[in-house]
């Protein structure tokens, strides 16, 4: 497993990590015993980074985290991030707010201190917001968190966020059918020493290859309620993607990995690879509902394999003539 710096934490993370919202709420049922399982594969694959978020099965992640870690104490880096559990509004973001999400964040992770809180894409006007940035200097002063970043939905966003001295991270989404943050954001970030945590780096699953026009998902998956939007930012869903569209322009993606690399890598695998092979990507969050998805994705950190140029001028081939008219103008 590689592994890169993640921004101004001063840790070094495995390029590939875990994001577990699908462990807590909205992916289908994962039992605790599955979870636990995959939290256990990843870790023997090398991952050392598990992102999380509190709202994630009302702290069902943080809690299932937290019984790995206090029987595997120092061996992985855990983000989680708190503020989607109020109504999304500027004044909601408070210090005292501050202090009781990261309060509870830290009894459902057994810890004394949270390695990285982010803000949980967050109303604009928050991350423009000097008094934001003031409450979250306190809790690192006070020794509640060693770290602070923003998870957000817009380059625009992410540019603010950049832009504060005392931001270490910025999580957002970035994949082949995602490439605006490449643009602007990497290069902004690599210039402040600002980590970049990709995620949603398989586009919900469509990068994968696996999914026909006629796949469905639980009823409690998020790829069947929010596919317009209904229940939370529709970019989070297959990265706003429409459906249809996506799955042909994941043919096209399957036929330049198997051009490009023959069955060395699964799409998958290619995926976050390239991703993570990006000048200014720190680590990609992909999920895992099973082991053998955790153990295909970690495989993928191992950089055994250099998707260069070719590569590359075949994603944006196929961005631009499939994906950019969707989705590039609107994050």
């Amino acid at each position: 497993m590689e592994h890169h710096n993640l921004g101004r934490t001063g840790r070094a993370v495995s390029v590939v990590g875990l994001g577990t919202w699908q462990l807590g709420a909205d992916w289908g049922d994962v039992s605790e015993q599955d979870a636990r399982a995959v939290l256990d594969a990843s870790a023997e694959e090398g991952v050392t980074f598990f992102d999380t978020a509190d709202v994630y099965g009302d702290g069902r992640s943080e809690k299932i985290i937290g019984g790995w870690l206090a029987d595997h104490p120092g061996t992985a880096t855990v983000a989680t991030k708190m503020g989607r559990r109020v109504d999304q509004e500027p004044e909601n973001y408070t210090l005292a707010n501050f202090r009781a999400w990261t309060d509870r964040s830290r009894t459902n992770l057994g810890v004394d201190r949270l390695d990285l809180v982010q803000l949980h894409c967050p109303p604009s006007a928050t991350i423009e917001s000097d008094a934001t940035y003031d409450a979250l200097d306190t809790l690192r002063d006070e020794g509640a968190i060693a770290a602070y970043g923003v998870s957000v939905e817009t380059v625009d966003q992410a540019l603010a966020a950049i832009a504060r001295p005392g931001v270490a991270s910025v999580q957002i989404i970035v994949n082949a059918f995602r490439l605006k943050p490449l643009e602007e954001v990497l290069p902004a970030a690599s210039a402040a020493g600002v980590g970049i945590i990709a995620r949603v780096p398989l586009a919900s699953g469509l990068l994968s290859g696996k999914y026909t026009r006629e796949t469905t998902f639980a009823e409690n998956d998020h790829r069947t309620f929010n596919r317009d939007g209904q229940a939370f930012d529709v970019g989070e869903t297959f990265s706003g993607v429409p459906f249809d569209e996506g799955v042909e322009a994941a043919v096209e993606f399957t036929a330049l990995v198997q051009d490009t690399v023959g069955d060395r890598l699964s799409p998958a695998q290619a995926a976050i690879m390239w991703l993570w092979q990006q000048p200014g990507v720190s680590t990609v969050i992909p999920g895992a509902r099973d082991v053998d998805q955790a153990r295909a994705n970690a495989t993928a950190g191992r950089g055994d394999v250099v998707l260069g140029a070719g590569f590359t001028r075949g994603v944006r081939d196929i961005y631009d003539r499939r994906i950019r008219a969707a989705v590039h103008d609107r994050w």
